[in-house]
């Protein structure tokens, strides 16, 4: 976390010329795995003429546990629990937690993703494959009595079930629940063909089933489908439609195949969706803002996790980042040694997921989380016209956003490179520029670097991130 007593040095240029060799990123420092990471650099020596940097910490803020239910704010683009508090999606993927481990080693799990910030987690109710029973919990109770998928549900399973997301609620975490996961293409992931051979009547009475068994739990979103965008809507709308014969106010999302958002597939009759989706494993940054032109509240809710392919820290930093500050209601992030808790499918090494909790890219969750609190993140709107200059595109593009007040803003930028910087459209006579590492959750401040404002400058940032990237705060003095 934040530390206030960093002794870290940094040293920031002011670039008065031309735009010059913006990217020089190592082709690893991306796309191959973690061992490829740059290590960390605790200190840069300051060049003559550089300005002298000085550690700051952020501004500590207390986040109160959120009263559920959470809803979407009208015309705000993000969430509020049931006091009407901004609620930000820090999430975390945890699809096999019901299934694959027990008891301890689940409350371990809530215990540390508290901990660490994380307020959110996407389950799945019942599992196909990923957990070494499938579809029996570790306790090898099966969710269906007689073998016959949503016919007869064992009330064995669903208590088990129902403890452990009642153990998340006490930890004021929310869940993102999934009752019929659809599985990649349909395929044996999921549940699609047990879908399809049970019917629509079948699977709405299965809906109403654990609309019911789950009613008390004002800590639950419904997500349907499930890495898919199947052509038979009627199945998942089912489910949906079972719940909302139980819980007339429910909430409701979906997870359909990448490339392919919640309400561009999906009807208002089919699947009431609440909070859209956004998942795609191509640039973030682009999507994310098309989405945010709507009034209504979207969540990345996936794209490269953590030690899968090209998973490295500083990917799932990349798209987190792009996401929030293009106006995302927050974002899942995953960890391939994590989500399904080693299940012998996936051919995960035993025992490792305890050990990833910790990992770079979920401390880098933590770090976003508090910096974005620090500002009051709900204030902040999607502004691309600050960045005039080395905004770049795809993955490395840099993205950018602004408080209401206009004394606030923001800048991520995936490498260290110069910007230009139009603050003319910020208030007060003095702008602070200060530079944070999402990677450490670092703050460095230049010293005297103080615009006159309207003006544009050039920036260039530091060379000394642990693994390039940096976020831009700038903060009206007067």
């Amino acid at each position: 976390m934040v530390s206030g007593t960093s002794r870290r040095k940094l040293s920031l240029g002011i670039g008065a010329g031309a735009l010059t060799a913006l990217l020089a990123v190592p082709a690893n420092r991306f796309f191959n795995g973690r061992t490829d990471q740059p290590s960390r650099t605790r200190t840069c020596a300051v060049k003559a003429g550089a300005v002298p940097v000085v550690p700051l910490p952020l501004q500590r803020v207390d986040v109160p546990a959120a009263a559920f239910p959470v809803a979407a704010l009208p015309a705000s683009g993000y969430l509020v629990d049931a006091q009407q508090r901004p609620f930000l999606i820090v999430g975390d993927a945890a699809w096999s937690l019901l299934t694959q481990i027990d008891r301890e080693d689940a409350d371990f799990y809530l215990n540390d993703r508290e901990a660490r910030g994380f307020n959110t987690l996407l389950v799945n109710l019942i599992e196909h494959r990923f957990s070494d029973h499938a579809p029996a919990n570790f306790y090898g109770d099966s969710p269906f009595l007689n073998g016959e998928a949503f016919r007869d549900p064992n009330p064995k399973y669903f208590d088990y079930a129902e403890q452990i997301l009642r153990n998340a609620a006490s930890r004021g975490l929310l869940i993102l629940l999934a009752p019929a996961y659809t599985g990649a293409g349909g395929g044996v992931d999921g549940w699609y063909g047990a879908m399809e051979a049970s019917g629509p009547e079948l699977l709405r009475e299965y809906g109403r089933f654990v609309g019911r068994r789950f009613g008390s739990f004002s800590n639950i979103i419904w997500l349907h489908a499930g890495d898919y965008s199947p052509p038979n809507k009627g199945l998942s709308a089912a489910v949906a439609r079972g719940i909302l014969d139980v819980l007339k106010d429910s909430i409701h999302t979906v997870h359909n195949g990448p490339e392919v958002n919640g309400t561009e597939y999906w009807s208002n009759d089919q699947i009431p969706i609440t909070i859209d989706t956004l998942y795609t494993y191509a640039p973030v940054a682009g999507r994310a803002l098309a989405l945010s032109k709507r009034s209504q509240p979207f969540v990345l809710i996936e794209s490269r996790y953590e030690n899968a392919e090209a998973g490295t820290p500083l990917r799932t930093r990349i798209q987190a980042w792009q996401a929030v500050l293009s106006g995302a209601a927050g974002q899942i992030y995953g960890n391939e040694l994590v989500w399904n808790f080693n299940a012998s499918v996936s051919g995960a090494r035993k025992a490792a997921w305890r050990a990833e909790l910790g990992s770079p890219g979920a401390l880098s969750m933590s770090h976003l989380s508090e910096f974005l609190w620090s500002i009051e993140w709900f204030n902040l709107r999607p502004a691309a016209e600050l960045v005039d200059e080395g905004v770049l595109q795809g993955h490395y593009q840099a993205v950018a956003a602004v408080a209401k007040d206009r004394r606030t803003a923001v800048v991520y930028l995936p490498s260290s490179r110069q910007i230009g910087v139009d603050v003319g459209g910020l208030h007060g006579d003095r702008i602070q520029a200060s530079w944070y590492d999402p990677a450490t959750g670092e703050m460095v401040v230049a010293e005297g670097l103080r615009f006159l404002s309207p003006s544009r400058h050039l920036l260039k940032a530091p060379k000394c991130s642990r693994d390039g990237d940096w976020v831009l705060l700038l903060t009206s003095l007067a």
